[in-house]
């Protein structure tokens, strides 16, 4: 009985303690895990995220780069943390859908080992050719790679990139299969792209997007169904043809499995209000990444959408046969 009665009021105590943890939430500074390396276009779109969110949530919103695995190793960290709110990733389609079927042992299961926040923004991945590639329309190319495809390659960030699985995405969608020549970046793929050494590429538009307006490749076709707000005359797979073909990555926020709601709710406000700053909006935006509607930033679509994206990955990878160790 008294046993009984001092265990009641331990877990009573605790979860008083816990509502007010809660309440006062936060009450130090906060880490945002990108699990890249700086200067890359989610590092971008995370640190003006966290300078914002800074400001709403009244206590420093730190980013720390952790990279490796395929953004595996930084992903990892946020799962195993303590579930107090003060340690939130931001996933991409890497690091929670594709990378479940490529590689052998994921260290994590995406659905499961973590707290959906809210998804942030979709960045559109763009087909690029060399500049004298025999097609300016996605029909055109479509025709060309068919006929041609023994004799082409694509290149791409290496083995595993968001790059490379979207052009194995619409090869799967072509019905063809042209050599993939992977690179060790973006840079080195997109130089040889420049110089006519490789023929196309599927590069995220932040990426290609300098490259494109100094006319040193050609862009044929954005690969989402909406246009890209910088390239607002670049007609999308889906009106060129290839209905409902979708080849993008996209940014959300995670907590690690266990955080308390009432936190979670705190730092998916954040994130909210700064979707919804038009300062945060435009520069956003400028590096060409599409802000999603408000019906698609609760927890609950996350985690919807999370499992539909790791299935829709896995049948091109698993057709490709690549598979990391």
């Amino acid at each position: 009985m008294i046993a009984r009665f001092f265990a009641a009021t331990v877990l009573s105590i605790a979860t008083v303690a816990g509502a007010a943890s809660a309440q006062d939430y936060p009450t130090r500074p906060i880490t945002m895990v990108i699990p890249f390396a700086a200067g890359g276009p989610t590092d971008v779109l995370g640190r003006v995220m966290a300078e914002r969110m800074s400001q709403t949530l009244g206590q420093q919103v730190i980013v720390e780069n952790v990279g490796g695995a395929g953004g595996m190793t930084g992903s990892q960290r946020v799962a195993k943390a303590q579930p107090d709110g003060y340690s939130f990733l931001l996933g991409t389609v890497g690091t929670h859908a594709q990378n479940q079927t490529l590689y052998a042992r994921p260290l994590y299961d995406a659905e499961k080992d973590f707290m959906p926040v809210a998804l942030i923004a979709e960045v559109p991945l763009i087909l690029v050719t060399r500049k004298d590639f025999p097609a300016n329309t996605l029909p055109e190319f479509v025709a060309h790679v068919k006929a041609n495809q023994d004799k082409l390659n694509f290149a791409s960030a290496g083995n595993g990139s968001a790059v490379h699985l979207g052009c194995l995405l619409l090869n799967a969608a072509m019905g063809t299969k042209v050599q993939h020549i992977p690179y060790r970046g973006s840079a080195p793929a997109m130089t040889d792209l420049q110089g006519g050494r490789t023929d196309f590429m599927c590069e995220i538009v932040s990426t290609a997007l300098p490259q494109i307006e100094g006319g040193t490749i050609k862009a044929v076709a954005t690969l989402t169904k909406t246009r890209s707000p910088v390239l607002k005359d670049l007609p999308t797979a889906d009106e060129s043809g290839l209905k409902g073909f979708e080849a993008y990555t996209w940014n959300a926020f995670f907590l690690p499995k266990g955080t308390p709601a009432p936190i979670a709710k705190k730092l998916h406000d954040a994130t909210v209000e700064a979707m919804g700053n038009e300062a945060v909006k435009k520069r956003l935006e400028g590096l060409g990444a599409m802000l999603v509607s408000a019906d698609r930033t609760s927890p609950e679509y996350l985690s919807t959408f999370i499992a539909s994206e790791v299935k829709k990955w896995a049948e091109p990878i698993k057709a490709s046969g690549i598979s990391i160790q």
